[in-house]
């Protein structure tokens, strides 16, 4: 069966589908940056916690009092780049969703269950060490397994060709688990995770150590640490990750398109500067470093997808329907949206501590 007929006829948009593309990459690019510290955190916070004697004192107060947050800002800046995901490429993210849907589904639950461990690890610094512990290794493992089925669902979208699988298995039950690609984007994602997570531990250990707080320059050094071993690791797992991509896409990031292997390399070059300022143990540098090198990598990522469907589809190909006042109201919502977000920040950074 040709892959073609399985696919919807795509929707028309109101603006022209470069403007949807800009959002997407922005907002994917802020919703990576807090779901990445997130994530990351919570792995570091697991393996101190293991580290840690049971007559020893909570050894992650920083960040269990931030956990919880960070898995809220991760989860409402994921809803804008979904949206726009869902606008450009809507016919192909819906229906590698029915594929999956059980699992797509439960989503939403074990999200609720990640928060709610959460907020028990980080109320729960007057307890057993064992108790924290499996606090937040319930928490890791569920958000763990959110985002095996989002790099899934991204995997399968990306791939009509397997989709007549659907004929038999019409259940909502398939996984994309024969796709190369699936096990070395997943572990490259998961490392860069905890070299976010030990970045936003030096962050929060800068600020600390401006106040006085003991041994802040302690966990600044032990944050860029585990920034700066974690980004090796993760150059590691992306060589295989490279070389899981199909021909024709490889191809294209290592000398068969201009721009998408000058995007490559640059992506590269920011990875060796996120080590240089890492093992120097500079926060801002290697931060700036860093979110440039993010931002690479989601534009890499960008033009993986359209290359993956190419044989199918761009986004140009979408029919523009000018509806121009919808999206200045959207625009203007967006604006004062982030100057909400912004101002509630700055509440909650003169809260104290101790009432968190």
């Amino acid at each position: 069966m040709d892959p073609a007929y399985l696919i919807p006829t795509p929707d028309t948009i109101p603006a022209p589908w470069g403007f949807f593309e800009l959002l997407l990459i922005l907002t994917f690019f802020c919703h990576l940056v807090f779901m990445n510290a997130m994530l990351g955190s919570a792995i570091i916070a697991l393996v101190r916690e293991i580290r840690t004697k049971p007559t020893d004192p909570p050894p992650c107060q920083d960040i269990a009092s931030k956990l919880p947050y960070t898995i809220a800002f991760a989860v409402n800046f994921g809803v804008a780049p979904l949206l726009f995901l869902q606008v450009l490429y809507g016919h192909f993210i819906y229906t590698s969703s029915i594929l999956m849907g059980a699992y797509w589904l439960s989503v939403v639950g074990l999200l609720i269950l990640a928060y709610y461990s959460a907020y028990l690890y980080k109320m729960a610094a007057d307890l057993p060490a064992t108790a924290r512990k499996r606090a937040l290794a319930t928490s890791l493992l569920l958000l763990l397994a959110i985002a095996f089925l989002f790099v899934n669902n991204i995997t399968l979208m990306q791939t009509p060709h397997i989709w007549s699988v659907y004929f038999h298995s019409p259940d909502g039950t398939f996984l994309n688990l024969a796709d190369p690609t699936l096990l070395p984007r997943y572990l490259h994602f998961v490392v860069a995770s905890v070299a976010a997570g030990g970045i936003f531990l030096a962050i929060l250990a800068f600020f600390q150590q401006k106040k006085g707080a003991p041994e802040a320059a302690k966990r600044l050094s032990t944050g860029m640490k585990w920034f700066t071993y974690a980004t090796v690791v993760e150059i590691g797992t992306g060589i295989p990750f490279l070389f899981s991509l199909p021909k024709n896409v490889h191809r294209l990031f290592v000398g068969g398109s201009a721009l998408h292997t000058a995007l490559f390399v640059a992506a590269l070059v920011a990875a060796v500067f996120c080590l240089y300022y890492g093992n120097k143990e500079r926060v801002w540098p290697t931060t700036a470093a860093m979110a440039i090198t993010v931002l690479f990598m989601v534009l890499v990522r960008d033009l993986a997808r359209q290359a993956y469907l190419a044989r199918y589809f761009h986004p140009a190909d979408l029919q523009l329907v000018p509806q121009w006042s919808p999206m200045l109201l959207f625009v203007a919502i967006l604006v004062i949206g982030v100057a909400v977000v912004i101002y509630m920040l700055r509440l909650a950074a003169r809260v104290p501590e101790e009432v968190r």
